[in-house]
């Protein structure tokens, strides 16, 4: 932590790293936990005193009560989610309306861009990218191009703005020939009732809010949503999101200076995973694959899919570190190999023949994983509380890991709950 300045926290694989559950275990040491891309496509899950919560748009900080949390001018916001996930977290006694602050800048996701993201998914045929169908893809389309709808646009003329952004889509949905469903009428209305709701929250131009905060002495932590694998422009294009997920996102998505950025902690998978469509240069068909999926419930938190299971990556690894600055390692999910006698780690690729290190321009096709093998542990580590009770095998995995990656370890997890969290010395 670091006072003053902003550490950012992100995925370094394809999402579904746990950072949920890392948001929550680091926050007590920060002021503010802000949001900066993404929208409710991504899942953060927590457990602790026997609950489960999955937040889509909200920060996870917002479980430590007197926290600010912000939603950053990156992010794309739902309404009527956004209304459902809040409301549900204030049934389970956490209050939300007076720490929970909304950037103006933020963009709306309307109803008619949920249609889109179908109609132009379902136009794409057998090139379909694995959209999670929430409208996240048309929303940033519309920003990028300058005909988005903002939080900022719901306080004056609302109405007005809403019904010439709808018939610009209403359009385009007849151009692709997607007629609109029975229930439209009434997820529309659902969605004012959202717009309703966000009113009653702090909207504010979160750039001047997240400054001042940093002037004052404030500790921040910035959450990223998705993976660095799945960023718009250093991702395994086009098979990813609409929006930076690496750490320079954290400037664009809440405005502040690269001077600015603090620590920079990347999450990781002891293993690898993926969902939707795209490349997965370690993906696992064999039982081993089963076996991962099953042992790490690794099922999306927002859209339920199976997960593409592999081995870890440090290929990919090594880029995602490279292009993030990352200062130091988070490995979620180690005790999910406690099972296996042998573990293998991806330390280069063979494309089409060649024998490379780096993470190339793409990996659609002619990609090989080259292995080391590593022994097992083959010991159940859910229930140890300190680093010294680790068996030597799974030592000598972080030893191996940190050797390939040039950067150290830090926390190390093995299990769901936020108690089953290993900081290293």
């Amino acid at each position: 932590m670091n006072k003053g300045k902003a550490d950012v926290l992100l995925g370094l694989q394809w999402g579904d790293e746990g950072k949920g559950k890392v948001v929550d275990v680091l926050t007590p040491q920060y002021d503010v936990v802000a949001r900066f891309q993404g929208g409710p496509n991504a899942g953060h899950t927590l457990e602790f005193e026997g609950q489960k919560y999955v937040l889509r748009s909200i920060p996870s900080g917002i479980f430590q009560g007197g926290k600010i949390n912000i939603i950053g001018n990156g992010v794309v916001l739902a309404p009527d989610l956004f209304m459902a996930e809040a409301e549900e977290l204030a049934k389970s006694g956490h209050e939300l309306k007076s720490r929970l602050y909304i950037s103006k800048k933020a963009h709306l996701i309307m109803p008619t861009h949920r249609l889109l993201d179908a109609a132009q998914e379902a136009a794409k045929g057998s090139n379909k990218v694995g959209t999670t169908g929430k409208g996240i893809g048309p929303t940033y389309t519309d920003k990028v191009s300058r005909s988005g709808l903002r939080v900022g646009d719901i306080l004056e003329g609302f109405e007005t703005k809403y019904e010439s952004h709808k018939a610009r889509h209403l359009d385009m949905l007849r151009t692709l020939n997607f007629a609109l469903p029975a229930d439209f009428a009434d997820v529309e209305r659902r969605w004012m009732e959202g717009i309703d709701y966000m009113r009653q929250f702090p909207l504010v131009d979160s750039e001047h809010e997240i400054n001042r905060l940093l002037a004052e002495g404030k500790s921040v932590l910035c959450e990223g949503a998705q993976g660095t694998m799945l960023d718009v422009d250093f991702g395994s294009y086009p098979f990813v999101t609409s929006s930076n997920t690496i750490c320079a996102g954290a400037c664009t998505g809440l405005g502040i200076g690269p001077n600015k950025i603090g620590s920079v902690f990347g999450i990781m998978k002891a293993y690898c995973t993926r969902v939707g469509a795209g490349p997965f240069p370690t993906e696992l068909f064999d039982e081993n694959g089963k076996t991962l999926r099953d042992l790490g419930h690794e099922y999306g938190a927002v859209t339920g899919r199976e997960r593409r299971c592999g081995w870890i990556d440090l290929v990919a690894l090594r880029y995602s570190i490279m292009v993030n600055g990352v200062t130091e390692l988070i490995m979620m999910k180690s005790d999910v190999l406690d099972s296996f006698k042998t573990i293998k780690a991806c330390v280069a690729y063979k494309q089409n023949g060649t024998l490379i290190d780096h993470f190339p321009y793409s990996i659609e096709t002619g990609i090989e994983p080259v292995y080391e093998e590593l022994p097992g542990w083959q010991t159940d580590m859910t229930h140890m509380q300190s680093e010294e009770e680790f068996p030597q095998a799974f030592k000598d995995y972080i030893t191996f890991l940190e050797a390939q990656l040039q950067t150290p370890i830090k926390i190390v997890s093995i299990g769901p709950d936020r108690e089953q969290t290993i900081v290293r010395g």
